[in-house]
């Protein structure tokens, strides 16, 4: 295996959604190598439809501390429609993802209010330095949201690479009331997701366990005639 191979297979293993981080800020010059490294995401046409806001110091306490109250109190309503629903193997993928999430941090099947605390502290940023939220220009449609997706994934790679712990987050896009307000966000943009990156605590047990991924065999349909 060559060492480039290796590399990338390193840091796509290494890489998780991190739940629980340092409150260390990362040095600006890290976070404009990581997107520098982003940008060469491929996209449409080029056209290169991300753009993101990212947060320090006091505006990561601020957006922290209105997100949650706001997210306490009001219902989801995302400008790009949640999954409609979870069936067959996605929805046993995210059941299995679910409770190995509750039992690193000691909650007990079927204990909906503790469940309902942790998914709380998405809007807490899992106490991480940094936030981001990724918008699309809204006339590309699907195919810019692909993009940002594309940059987003490469985002965290390149985070890894340099030591930086990350976890996309569509919950931060789901009160776009607020977000757009906290970052003078304009109407011809779309929220497409967000992000809480930094340091891993990689004292606490929620960043531990690690999703499993599916056989080559479950995804891919070889067409030979």
């Amino acid at each position: 295996m060559s060492s480039t191979v290796a590399t990338f297979e390193k840091l796509l293993t290494e890489r998780y959604s991190c739940r629980a981080f340092l409150p260390q800020p990362v040095p600006t010059a890290t976070i404009e190598r990581i997107l520098a490294l982003a940008q060469r995401t491929p996209s449409w046409c080029n056209a290169q439809p991300w753009q993101a806001h990212i947060t320090r110091g006091a505006a990561t306490e601020g957006f922290r501390r209105q997100l949650f109250e706001y997210a306490s109190i009001h219902k989801p309503e995302p400008e790009y429609p949640f999954p409609r629903e979870y069936r067959g193997v996605y929805l046993e993928r995210r059941r299995a993802c679910g409770f190995q999430l509750y039992e690193s941090v000691g909650i007990a099947r079927g204990d909906r209010e503790a469940s309902a605390r942790q998914t709380m502290e998405n809007f807490r940023l899992f106490g991480a330095p940094h936030a981001m939220i990724v918008t699309t220009d809204e006339a590309l449609g699907v195919y810019g949201v692909l993009d940002c997706g594309a940059w987003v994934n490469n985002f965290m790679l390149a985070a890894r690479a340099l030591g930086v712990a990350s976890i996309a987050q569509a919950a931060l896009a789901a009160h776009p009331k607020l977000v757009r307000d906290f970052f003078g966000i304009a109407q011809d943009r779309r929220i497409v997701c967000g992000m809480s990156f930094g340091y891993e605590d990689a004292a606490r047990p929620v960043n531990r366990f690690r999703t499993a991924r599916t056989a080559i065999a479950d995804v891919v349909r070889w067409v030979d005639e």
